[in-house]
């Protein structure tokens, strides 16, 4: 870690000492989500955060120890459609778990995948910023999921590591997201696959296993559920906080997009909400063992809003203490003091008055004379946050790590 990010951690020590207390002893929780919440309906009730993904992993732990990922990687550079066949030259047994690994869940509604994707669209600048912007901020703020990034190929070069991030979120967010001509169901068997040899990597990597505490094998089924909840689960939940209107078939639709996301990403049937009060509750108790700070989460987020600085820098008057201010609004205070993004005594209370009423107006819910003038360039800050988190993906492409964060 370079020394300016030792200075940030050691400058926030009040808050992240405070806080970090209940990081260090929210592990401890019992898992106690019952399984008749599930979409499943039943199941063994087995602690997550002890099952990983039985199928996948062996295979990718064989893939990279036969040297195929490489080949694997320029096979698939071209496999971007829903329904696209697999390149033929794939490894065998590859090929035939990716077949099955890509088939929608006998539980998927067509009806609600589109309407779905209608209000992704409706509410695009609200889910891409929540899911973007808001999403990142809480992943640095999940030791176990800091780490991993940190120590896998991604951690050292966060640019192309947004880029890879973003490109399954707006895949979900696009309206063709499960047409034939979509792209969500490559993505998410190009994000499992990456799990898998991440799993097997990280494990031969000294810097993860001295901060792992415990954790055998990172990236587990309750690692997946809490990522999962800092993005549907958060966006509606600040979408209701916000007084967006939402109709319940909406709601139930957008809850559905992500319940077939999950079960494409390999979190089992057993453990993924079958409604947004089932969802509640999962994550009210997952984040609550699994949040917190740590140093790595602290250098990654000043890499993520640095870089958004830097992107999207005046002319266009959004500059870093107004990224600040922004991300702590989208996160909360607890969330962006494990993060230490500092306080902006300007800009806070500006976007706490403003942003609701900008929401209102979007809304039709107030007249534009009750909107301030100061709305504007928040509105622009936003627009530049999912522009930036947007374009990013569109750059490159999900493929397979072959090896760790160098050194």
């Amino acid at each position: 870690m370079n020394e300016f990010s030792r200075r940030k951690v050691l400058a926030s020590g009040g808050a992240l000492g405070a806080l970090g207390a209940l990081g260090m002893a929210s592990p401890a929780m019992a898992w106690t989500w019952s399984p008749s919440g599930s979409i499943a309906g039943t199941g063994a009730g087995a602690d997550p955060s002890w099952v990983w993904d039985q199928e996948a992993d062996p295979l990718l732990a064989s893939l990279l120890d036969r040297d195929d990922v490489p080949e694997v990687n320029r096979l698939l550079w071209d496999w971007t459609r829903n329904d696209q066949e697999l390149p033929r030259e794939l490894p065998q047994d590859l090929r035939a778990f990716m077949e099955r690994a890509r088939q929608l869940p006998p539980w998927a509604d067509q009806r609600k995948l589109e309407l779905a994707a209608e209000f992704n669209k409706s509410r695009g600048i609200y889910l891409n910023l929540l899911n973007g912007v808001g999403g990142g901020m809480l992943s640095t703020a999940i030791p176990k999921e800091a780490r991993a990034v940190y120590y896998s190929k991604g951690g050292a070069d966060m640019e192309d590591r947004v880029a890879k991030t973003s490109i399954l979120g707006f895949a979900v967010g696009d309206p063709n997201a499960y047409r034939p001509d979509g792209s969500v169901v490559v993505e998410a068997v190009k994000t499992r696959l990456v799990h898998a040899a991440v799993r097997h990597l990280l494990q031969q990597s000294p810097g993860w296993k001295q901060t792992s505490r415990g954790q055998r094998i990172p990236i587990s089924q309750e690692d997946m559920l809490v990522t999962w909840h800092t993005l549907p689960t958060f966006a509606m939940r600040r979408m209701l906080d916000w007084g967006v209107p939402i109709t319940r078939a909406e709601s139930d639709a957008y809850l559905h997009v992500w319940q077939v996301t999950a079960y494409l990403l390999g979190i089992r049937e057993e453990y993924i909400p079958a409604t947004w009060n089932a969802a509640y509750a999962q994550s009210d108790q997952v984040l609550g063992r699994n949040m917190g700070p740590t140093p790595e989460g602290v250098e990654l987020t000043d890499v993520l809003l640095g870089q958004l600085a830097e992107q999207t820098s005046p002319p266009l008057g959004v500059t870093r203490p107004l990224c600040n201010a922004l991300a702590r609004y989208l996160v909360g205070d607890q969330v962006a003091d494990w993060d230490a993004i500092p306080r902006e005594p300007v800009w806070e209370p500006l976007i706490n008055e403003a942003w609701p009423l900008l929401v209102k107006f979007r809304e039709n819910l107030v007249p534009l004379p009750a909107v301030p003038e100061v709305a504007w360039t928040i509105d622009e800050a936003a627009r530049q946050y999912i522009l930036f988190y947007l374009t990013k993906g569109k750059e490159t492409k999900i493929d397979i790590p072959t090896i760790n964060r160098p050194r």
